[in-house]
């Protein structure tokens, strides 16, 4: 097994001249540490947590225990599992000053994602060691952080409709209770199932916009809360999360699978983007979309309504003849909005589910970054002017 594995780059588009030399435009392809958490190969497909691949633990894991696997480094023995679990659910519930202030940015209207930062932010007050960088103290910020997001995304969601308040359960999973706490009822295998296997493909992705924002926050030894409150507004981005409520927003203009060719092929022909189709880094078939394309077919069958899955299936069969040879092909958004959809939930909260896995994600990297000691301070080539004389205001025109 090897323990380093020779990353391929390509700057090809990529680099811009300056007057200082070449420029890495967006940093694209740059290495900013060397990190044990995830690994991306783009061109076969494959990705890693912690050495294991994705497939296998898509298919015998849980979040819990993938969570474990990200934070700690290995998987957990049956009785580390049950006490991380336990420590998840313990700490599952808010403030009641937090939940106000949910309540009172909910009823105004202030999307989700904000109200994520705001909360964030908010629960650094109630933590008397907020600013404590020490691993121990980082670790108990970090299940904290990871069990507040469905709670405060959930309470978002029942303010935000008038509805009442449904708090936390200890006896269910992450997922099966963020269900519980969005719609009131116990869900059913297959939505619980949704759910989990979608927090374990999106826990960790090496380093997007999102993460390298938590490292730049860190690398000055900010508290943890406010290196993750970075991390959500990189995420809300529309050029970072977002792309899977654009692809099921297609599905539903398409509406059936017969208009699904036609459309795709009126898009390529205005030079329009396919929504859910390509990546920086994948160039084949994103890992993450092969496994939970499998999953909303089941879902789909399960739900009795397979129109979604068979536009996309029709619009993927368009992008793998046209734009599969130019390396461009279904990312995890491409079938991912489908399920969220089916499970009746909203568009705005696609994003905070995405940041309600990422999360785990963002404390370890985090976590891995502050034994590095060094703060991020790259430079920029200037090119205006120097030495111009200062003119008085009542002399300038």
């Amino acid at each position: 097994m090897e323990s380093v594995r020779k990353v391929e780059l390509s700057t090809s588009g990529k680099v811009i001249e300056s007057p200082c030399g070449p420029i890495i435009h967006g940093l694209e392809d740059v290495l900013i540490k060397v990190t044990s958490i995830s690994d991306i190969d783009g061109r076969k497909g494959i990705l890693w947590y912690r050495g294991y691949r994705i497939d296998d633990l898509a298919k015998y894991s849980s979040f819990e225990e993938t969570a474990y696997l990200i934070l700690y480094g290995k998987l957990p023995t049956r009785s580390e599992l049950s006490e991380f679990s336990e420590r998840l659910a313990t700490n599952r519930d808010l403030p009641e000053e937090v939940y106000s202030i949910i309540k009172m940015l909910a009823e105004r209207r202030v999307h989700p994602m904000l109200v994520l930062e705001s909360t964030v932010s908010a629960l650094a007050g109630f933590d008397p060691k907020a600013g404590d960088l020490s691993k121990d103290a980082l670790y108990e910020q970090a299940i904290r952080l990871a069990a507040v997001f469905p709670t405060i995304i959930a309470a978002h969601y029942r303010f935000s409709r008038g509805l009442g308040l449904v708090k936390p359960r200890r006896d269910l999973s992450q997922a099966a209770n963020f269900l519980y706490m969005m719609f009131g009822t116990e869900p059913d295998d297959i939505s619980t199932r949704a759910i989990d296997l979608y927090l374990i493909l999106h826990i960790d992705h090496e380093v997007p916009a999102s993460t390298f924002a938590t490292h730049v926050a860190i690398s000055t030894w900010t508290d943890l809360y406010s290196a993750i409150v970075a991390g959500i507004a990189a995420l809300k981005g529309p050029l970072h999360g977002g792309a899977n409520e654009a692809a099921m927003k297609q599905y539903l203009e398409i509406g059936n699978p017969d208009n699904a060719r036609p459309y795709v092929e009126k898009l390529l022909a205005e030079g329009k983007r396919i929504m859910g189709v390509g990546h920086r880094v994948y160039k084949t078939y994103d890992p993450r979309a092969r496994i939970y394309k499998e999953l909303v077919r089941e879902l789909s069958e399960r739900k009795g309504n397979m129109t979604y899955y068979r536009i996309a299936e029709e619009v993927e069969k368009v992008v793998l003849e046209r734009l599969g040879p130019k390396g461009l092909y279904p990312n995890i958004d491409f079938w991912s909005g489908i399920a969220m959809y089916l499970l009746g939930i909203p568009y705005e909260y696609y994003t905070p589910i995405f940041a309600m896995s990422r999360v785990v994600g963002w404390v370890a990297h985090a976590i891995e970054y502050l034994g590095e000691h060094r703060l991020f301070r790259p430079r920029a080539c200037y090119v205006g002017p120097h030495d111009v004389q200062y003119v008085p205001i009542d002399q300038r025109k």
